[in-house]
């Protein structure tokens, strides 16, 4: 390892040894409730000395020249507000950093004395079970492969699902119940290869380089999200450079891409930000280079924000994300069994999607005490898919082939959102809103694939038409002192085609008891949408206009949480969060002795058409959780964390038993250092080791599924096996050079680099059976060693 890595070294002295490197740290400072520009304000570069500082302007702007690359610690101090320090923002040679920032009032007026604290979230309205990150944290943790579903399994309380999907699983809970929003509005699944009632995928559409800093809630989260009964991932993209233009350019395993930013008007201050991504396996493909596999993912995907300051008080925004995707898993062609990891072994699967979302925002500060911000938008998502079953021979091979299963569901949507934030006084703040998201709807689906024997197609949904789900809420917060923090709320929601309605108390707490013990806690009511293809499905049987879950009601859900967090130094804190939750009104089917809950489905490949159901199904999930973090400083950081659950769920059988996410326990360990090779290249490494308790599965009926062709589990003892726990270690190595104005990073992210053998599931296999097996099911696995590398260059 040692003589490659000097081999490189040699080849980039050139670049390591060259001259001094310096960029220039900018951005604006308003006041966190109006957004009213703040003049006067004092910007250090806190870690230097002396301390290069200015002041904002009239338009709240600075501009620090001259700053070396490397990382520093940004302090801002304001007379009345409370003092902020960000610390480790990464200066490099190739593009300026602009800091968006927002200050906060102080409560009691002090004339000489500024308090600086660390911003522990973006949204102040939530005050519990709240994590905010940055870029840099999704792209420096070992394992994450730069996507902001996968860093945050690192967290307590969240953890992945499948190594083939970036799927959340919060405390216990299906990732059905986690809600996406981007730029203030609720956007469809942002995930390549997506499935209906899904809110993951394998390969994200977000770009990391386009995000600003963004909250995960994990429980009792503010009144203004609604239609989420697990957690909530608010992102925010940041703005385009409106000074400069600058470029970024990427080849690496998971895509090859291109960014763009710049001023559309340095006079005006407006700005663009662009990227596109394509699928680099599919460009291998296209140039004849093998890669092994003939089932290449093809996907690419793109996003902008264009942003157009509106003078001192106002500022207007475009956005948008989309993405296509198709795969071909084609097993007609395998000689020998073959187990499919995205897959079926018995059939050819044909399938593709799409989806995206546009919009614009306008935010203007009305007065000294208000701000009122609206925001459009419209998306629309398709997926399609056909499969088309293999029957073989005893020798294997092809003996007649059928069309199973087709289906072509589309989703469009229009949503909007109005609020006005409102600062009574320093004390108080109150904010009100309405949320309004218009569904129109076409879903088609056809099986004839159970049993292998039938002829006749089942279609069981075609319908088109339209409902809409409308939200309001209204959110009040109180400091009636320095150290403490009080927020309470209601959210209120009405889905029309069915008039399933919800008024939702939202509480919170947070109380600094002294300057290194911090207590919180919360509760909220949450609710949820069923799945919407599921509203208008049909039994086979019955006519398309008869669907049998028309009326299901909301997914209801208590969430109570205490929290306590120990600082113990500049950079190293701890922090415990207990949490109960308590789930009704979940939808199980009325068949009598039925162990099926809606609390199990939403983290597959398969979409879930269930018998009838009623809303009288229950849940519960409660647990602790632990997190030791080390801020990054000296060139190290370590992040511990630790939590032990329990979730259940009862079926029509009145039975609690494990949900499919009850893994029990999640333990994360991640480490990293960077040093300095010459003076202005650094060395990056990381690593990461998981251990999570094993998955669940059932006992299987072997008669019943081959008469059915697929595997049939006995119902009474859903849950009640458990694989070996999950095991996996992750390591990065990278190196960030600094050349005269530009940027290189090489790096390699080695996933499960000890190729640990995780069980996934059991599957069926008709061709074991064909072959008269006795038990005719085999083990499947997540995913073993994979080397992820990418070359980035910013200039």
């Amino acid at each position: 390892m040692q003589r490659p890595l000097l081999f490189l070294l040699l080849l980039l002295f050139p670049l390591l040894s060259t001259a001094q490197r310096f960029q220039r740290i900018r951005g604006t400072v308003v006041d966190k409730e109006t957004k009213a520009v703040l003049i006067g304000v004092t910007v250090m570069v806190s870690d230097m000395a002396p301390a290069p500082g200015t002041a904002t302007n009239d338009r709240g702007e600075f501009s620090l020249d001259s700053i070396p690359v490397g990382k520093h610690d940004i302090t801002l101090s304001y007379m009345g507000y409370e003092g902020r320090t960000l610390r480790d923002v990464l200066v490099t040679s190739a593009k300026e950093v602009i800091l968006p920032l927002e200050m906060e009032e102080r409560v009691v007026k002090m004339n000489d004395v500024v308090v600086t604290r660390k911003r522990e979230h973006i949204n102040d309205m939530a005050l519990a079970s709240t994590r905010t990150f940055d870029v840099q944290e999704t792209e420096r943790y070992a394992g994450s492969r730069s996507d902001p579903a996968r860093m945050s399994s690192n967290f307590a309380g969240a953890q992945g699902g499948d190594d083939s999907r970036n799927d959340i699983v919060i405390r216990g809970n299906s990732p059905q119940g986690v809600l996406w929003r981007m730029e203030g509005v609720d956007i469809p699944n942002p995930n390549h290869f997506n499935i209906p009632g899904t809110t993951g995928g394998p390969v994200s559409m977000l770009n990391s380089k386009l995000l600003a800093n963004s909250d995960l809630f994990m429980g009792a989260f503010p009144a203004e999200y609604g239609d989420a009964v697990a957690g909530v991932f608010d992102v925010r993209l940041r703005n385009g450079n409106n000074k400069k233009y600058e470029f970024t350019g990427q080849l690496g395993l998971l895509g090859t891409e291109a960014l763009a930013e710049g001023p559309i008007s340095r006079k005006a201050g407006s700005s663009f930000l662009v990227n596109y991504r394509y699928s680099t396996l599919q460009i291998f493909q296209g140039l004849g280079i093998k890669v092994g596999t003939t089932s290449i993912p093809q996907y690419q995907d793109a996003s902008f924000k264009l942003n157009f300051p509106m003078g001192k008080k106002g500022d207007l925004s475009f956005f948008g994300l989309g993405g296509l995707s198709r795969i071909d898993l084609i097993v007609s062609t395998l000689t020998e069994p073959e187990p499919q990891l995205y897959g079926e072994s018995d059939r050819d699967q044909y399938f593709k999607a799409g989806s995206g979302v546009v919009g614009g925002t306008y935010g203007i500060t009305l007065n000294d005490k208000n701000y009122m911000k609206f925001t459009i938008a419209q998306s629309a998502s398709n997926v399609w898919a056909l499969h088309t079953k293999v029957f073989r021979n005893a020798s294997f091979a092809v003996d007649s082939m059928k069309d199973v299963l087709g289906y072509d569901f589309n989703v469009a949507s229009t949503v909007a959102h109005w609020y006005i934030n409102k600062k009574i006084s320093p004390r108080q703040t109150l904010k009100y809103g309405i949320v309004n998201k218009y569904y129109s709807v076409s879903f088609l689906d056809s099986s004839r694939q159970y049993p292998t024997s039938r002829q006749d197609w089942q279609l069981r949904e075609n319908y088109k038409g339209g409902t809409d789900l409308v939200q309001a809420y209204i959110q009040y917060k109180l400091r009636p002192s320095e150290v403490m923090t009080l927020t309470g709320g209601l959210h209120a929601q009405y889905l029309t085609h069915n008039g399933s309605k919800a008024l939702e108390p939202r509480a919170g707490m947070r109380w600094a008891a002294s300057g290194k013990d911090i207590v919180t806690a919360g509760y909220g009511l949450h609710s949820q949408v069923q799945p919407l293809y599921q509203y208008f499905a049909h039994l086979p049987q019955d006519p398309p206009g008869i669907m049998q879950n028309y009326n299901v009601d909301f997914t209801r859900s208590h969430h109570f949480v205490a929290g306590y967090e120990r600082i113990l130094g500049p950079h190293l804190r701890l922090r415990t969060e207990a949490y109960g939750q308590y789930l009704y009104n979940v939808p199980i089917e009325r068949r009598i002795g039925s162990s099926y809950s809606g609390l199990n489905q939403g983290s597959t490949f398969s979409r879930n058409f269930p018998d009838t159901m009623q809303n009288t199904g229950t849940g519960y999930n409660y647990g602790i959780e632990a997190t030791l973090e080390k801020t990054f400083s000296k060139g190290f950081y370590l992040l511990l964390t630790g939590s032990a659950f329990d979730s259940k769920a009862a079926g029509n059988d009145g039975v609690y038993r494990n949900t499919d996410y009850n893994t029990q326990y999640a333990v994360n360990l991640l480490l990293g250092y960077e040093k300095k090779i010459g003076k202005y290249s650094t060395l990056t490494t990381g690593a990461k080791a998981t251990t999570i308790g094993g998955k669940l599965y059932s006992p299987v009926d072997v008669a019943a599924s081959n008469a059915l062709g697929d595997i049939v589990v006995v119902d009474s003892q859903r849950n009640s096996l458990r694989f070996a726990p999950y095991y996996r270690v992750d390591l990065k190595l990278g190196i960030r050079i600094n050349a005269k104005r530009l940027t290189h990073e090489i790096a390699v992210d080695l996933v499960n680099v000890a190729n640990t053998k995780n069980i996934l599931s059991l599957t069926y296999s008709s061709d074991l059976a064909a072959q008269g097996v006795a038990y005719p099911f085999y083990t499947q696995y997540q995913l073993g060693f994979l080397p992820i590398f990418y070359y980035r260059l910013d200039l």
